[in-house]
């Protein structure tokens, strides 16, 4: 057989062919076969056909135990009350397959979104810029997949949304890379926003200008943020402080870079016990800030190809600044998910002299 015959360094190759042998097209003729192209498989839908024997076997039984039980129909008409019955069961089960098919169908953009309340996933807002979509896309792909390997977290695919005709209520973190051309949105985007807010969501706004702002007053993006955040009803900003429960969510972090490292992040301002001076500052425990920004660009140092390849390079002279964006992200997420646990535990002691106190 043709190969490679002997020993390491003094190996004789053995070829399929020998010199004067030619390639000639294979005769399909003597195999009397057909040529035919690939034909998909077919499917029987019988589930309107099962579900009517089902019922139609459920109702003969029920009416089987009621003689068996004693029970006279009488006068009754039995032929009516059973194609009565059987008229009942089948508008109860008419429009169950037709509607499961429509939400199912392929390309159905509702259908998408609805997915979200059976597999959590993260969420970016489409900005109509297809090369900043595709970022955001690929930054919550690399992002998720971090999240599924290093923790017990497990994201479905990200998706992007619409809030001016999607429901934003499956999403516990939207995260909103600004665009200055981006038009602003609606009445009652900004009303759908306000509820995903007050009822627990975070928006994470990256306005991806950390490299720009060192050189500007103002930037374009930094300017679009704030038209946007006049209209939403956002609560009191500060900068993180350095014991806030982000920075222990689940890494320890001083930081939060992300294709850049010059930005800070801003966070709703913290409650804290300021009767209590013993215990220093303490965060509450009741809520999670629902805004945070960023200007370092998360998407871009988070983003994934197909073959999990890193797409932008990182803006720093630190080697380990991806690795510390992909943890930066991981608390994040694992802080909309969780609230402030963490800063709970923290304190538990204080908590408890706390109220002791109060109890005296």
């Amino acid at each position: 057989p043709p190969g490679f015959y002997g020993q390491s360094g003094a190996s004789i190759a053995v070829n399929a062919l020998v010199p004067g042998d030619r390639l000639i097209p294979n005769d399909d003729a003597v195999f009397a076969g057909r040529i035919s192209g690939f034909a998909g498989a077919t499917s029987i839908d019988l589930r309107m056909p099962l579900y009517l024997a089902a019922i139609i076997l459920l109702l003969l039984d029920t009416l089987l135990v009621l003689w068996l039980g004693g029970m006279r129909f009488g006068n009754l008409k039995i032929g009516r009350v059973a194609v009565f019955l059987i008229a009942f069961g089948l508008s109860m089960t008419g429009g169950a397959p037709s509607t499961a098919q429509t939400l199912s169908a392929p390309g159905n953009r509702l259908s998408e979104v609805q997915k979200s309340a059976l597999v959590t996933r993260l969420a970016y807002i489409i900005t109509g810029d297809t090369e900043i979509d595709a970022t955001s896309r690929a930054g919550l792909k690399g992002l998720g997949q971090a999240l599924s390997l290093r923790t017990a977290f497990e994201p479905g695919d990200p998706i992007g949304v619409d809030p001016e005709k999607d429901e934003l209520a499956f999403f516990p973190l939207l995260y909103w890379p600004i665009v200055p051309t981006q038009s602003p949105p609606s009445t009652a985007a900004i009303a759908r926003l306000d509820a995903f807010m007050k009822n627990g969501g975070t928006i994470l706004f990256d306005t991806r200008d950390a490299l720009t702002a060192r050189l500007e007053a103002s930037t374009p993006e930094a300017a679009s943020l704030r038209r946007l955040l006049l209209k939403l009803d956002i609560p009191q900003m500060e900068r993180l402080p350095s014991d806030h429960v982000l920075s222990k969510t689940f890494y320890l972090l001083d930081q939060f870079p992300g294709r850049y490292n010059t930005s800070p992040l801003w966070v709703e301002t913290s409650t804290r016990l300021d009767d209590d001076v013993e215990s220093g500052p303490v965060h509450s425990g009741d809520g999670v800030s629902p805004v945070i920004i960023t200007g370092n660009d998360f998407a871009a140092a988070w983003a994934i190809g197909p073959r999990n390849e890193t797409l932008y390079p990182i803006s720093g002279s630190d080697p380990n600044q991806r690795e510390m964006a992909f943890r930066a992200g991981i608390n994040i997420v694992l802080y909309t998910l969780t609230g402030n646990y963490k800063a709970d535990q923290v304190h538990v002691p204080d908590l408890l002299r706390r109220l002791g106190r109060q109890g005296e």
